[in-house]
């Protein structure tokens, strides 16, 4: 079986900048090679949906929409939220799994047209 693309959504490379500025920030002026590491190791994690797309459980709160291309990882603490699309994997978002992910994913995939 190919590879799947890999896109990311605006939203999601926002998520990860987000994600390294938070972790910058906590370690302070010399925290900019620990961010970039854990960015990287949440970007590893992503880039295994190349091979294995479908690996991922149907987040719950879309299931319950009747959402069935929506699938979701872990990297703790944070869901990665993702569609299939035919040959292609969209990251739409990456989140703090402590979040209200019910709130969270109407207000960018649903109400932005994503399902």
């Amino acid at each position: 079986m190919p590879k799947a693309e890999l896109r990311y959504s605006e939203d999601a490379r926002a998520d990860l900048s987000e994600i390294f500025q938070q972790r910058r920030e906590q370690r302070g002026d010399e925290g900019w090679d620990g961010a970039r590491a854990y960015v990287a190791a949440i970007v590893e994690t992503i880039s295994g949906l190349a091979d294995f797309p479908e690996r991922g459980p149907i987040p719950p709160e879309l299931e319950a929409m009747g959402e069935r291309n929506w699938r979701q990882i872990s990297h703790a603490p944070y869901r990665i939220i993702y569609l299939l699309e035919g040959d292609a994997v969209t990251v739409a978002l990456v989140a703090d799994s402590r979040r209200d992910f019910v709130s969270l994913l109407h207000k960018r995939l649903v109400k932005a047209g994503g399902t």
